[in-house]
């Protein structure tokens, strides 16, 4: 008799969980360029994010490389800022139209 397995529950990895916008969240890390964290184009902001570092780490760390290296650790930043994907926009808040009958009640 073959017996039915059951997989992986809601809360793991098997599944993707949502984002507070909406979107799927991926099981893994993503690097990604952030909207609210950046100075140019937000690669060490992202960068930081993606290794759980605070980005005036990465920021410094990045100055510091592209001296040492005579400037041109500086053709990476271009780079990246072409290849990693800007995050999501959040989704605007949800505003009630106040000719709506039921404006004023508690939203379902």
């Amino acid at each position: 008799m073959l017996t039915e397995v059951a997989g992986p529950s809601r809360g793991d990895h098997g599944y993707m969980n949502q984002l507070s916008h909406g979107g799927p969240e991926a099981p893994y890390k993503q690097l990604r360029r952030p909207l609210d964290d950046r100075l140019a184009a937000g690669v060490c902001g992202g960068v930081g994010r993606y290794f759980d570092i605070d980005p005036v780490l990465v920021r410094v760390a990045f100055a510091l490389l592209a001296v040492v290296t005579l400037g041109t650790a500086l053709i990476a930043y271009p780079i990246m800022w072409f290849l990693m994907p800007e995050e999501p926009a959040p989704a605007p808040p949800v505003w009630r139209d106040p000719s709506d009958p039921t404006w004023g009640r508690p939203a379902a």
